[in-house]
């Protein structure tokens, strides 16, 4: 009965007990509705904190962002570091000191095997709270993602553009790290950097050739850089043409013999550092090698290491060092 059911006929103190039964139930189903709202607010404001992001093996999830970092290759090394997360755990360490060198990492960081095949007891020691990989290790990734979440994203892959691809590694990374503004930062110093070089080199008329980049295996073979490959994002941005236009495999490089390079009459050749012990006496007394137009032409050109299966950083660091390089002039051989 509600106090409108009342007729005039009910006595006062019958109003009084029915207006006094109405009052709990007013309270308790405001107590309800306070209850239910609170529950509410907080499932949201947990399921705000727990960001998702999808990968190429399905999807993980962060309460907060993750503090101790595995990276299993050299292109997610390198966007941690330049996020200003150093990894806990790194994959072939050794050799990224000596492929990769720039971002440097600091001391303390512990090697986990190779890239090909990490340890897993060496990654299961660190604790790590996210570990990054790519498609190249997937028959591991279950084992990984029992250690911790593991993030998938393969740079290098069939159909992938390798600069795009790297871009989204790093400005996701940097979602998971709460270092957003740092990556934007990152991507808009590296436009800016292939812009101002890019000037230099027209300002001094070095855009005029084409430029075919390689690294050396032996005095007789050459790894081509390719315009399916990460650096041509730096070539086209540095406003020069890429002397070899055919593709290559998804890493971005064509195997080939140094005759393959004779019918490149008007290209400057690039060579990266490290190349092979004693190539450049092997070279010298090479008679093809004196025969190639751009060593004829005194069009060679060797800049510092340059990962070319890297990320964002390599095409900044391809910029800086080629433009030293053609701006300095060229010679008849490497270093």
């Amino acid at each position: 009965m509600s106090i409108n059911d009342l007729s005039i006929n009910h006595s006062p103190i019958e109003k009084a007990q029915v207006v006094m039964s109405v009052k709990p139930i007013r309270r308790f189903c405001a107590r309800l509705v306070l209850a239910v709202t609170t529950w509410l607010c907080l499932s949201v404001s947990q399921l705000a904190l727990a960001d998702s992001w999808q990968h190429e093996r399905g999807s993980i999830s962060f309460d907060s962002p993750p503090q101790r970092v595995v990276a299993l290759n050299w292109a997610a090394t390198e966007a941690l570091a330049l996020l200003g997360v150093t990894p806990v755990g790194v994959a072939d360490l050794e050799y990224y000191k000596v492929w990769v060198q720039d971002p440097a990492l600091p001391e303390g960081v512990a090697n986990v095997g190779s890239r090909s095949a990490p340890s897993l007891e060496a990654i299961s020691e660190l604790a790590p709270d996210l570990i990054v990989t790519s498609g190249q290790l997937a028959p591991a990734y279950e084992q990984l993602a029992a250690i911790a979440p593991t993030y998938v994203i393969s740079v290098y892959d069939e159909g992938t553009q390798p600069y795009q691809q790297a871009r989204t590694m790093l400005t996701t990374l940097a979602q998971m790290l709460d270092r957003e503004s740092r990556a934007e930062a990152v991507l808009a110093d590296i436009d800016t950097t292939l812009a101002d070089n890019r000037a230099r080199l027209e300002a001094a008329g070095l855009t005029d050739r084409p430029v075919a980049i390689v690294g050396f295996m032996d005095d007789r073979h050459v790894r081509i850089n390719t315009p399916n490959g990460l650096l041509q994002a730096g070539i086209e941005g540095l406003g020069l043409t890429n002397a070899w236009q055919r593709e290559g495999n998804f890493w971005g490089f064509s195997l080939v013999g140094l005759e393959e390079l004779a019918p490149l009459q008007q290209a400057r050749l690039v060579a990266i550092s490290p190349t092979p012990p004693g190539l450049k006496d092997q070279l010298a007394g090479s008679p093809f090698w004196k025969h190639l137009p751009m060593v004829r032409q005194n069009q060679v050109y060797q800049i510092d290491p340059v990962w070319t299966f890297g990320g964002v950083h390599s095409v900044r660091r391809l910029a800086n060092t080629l433009t030293e390089q053609l701006l300095s002039g060229g010679s008849d051989n490497v270093r």
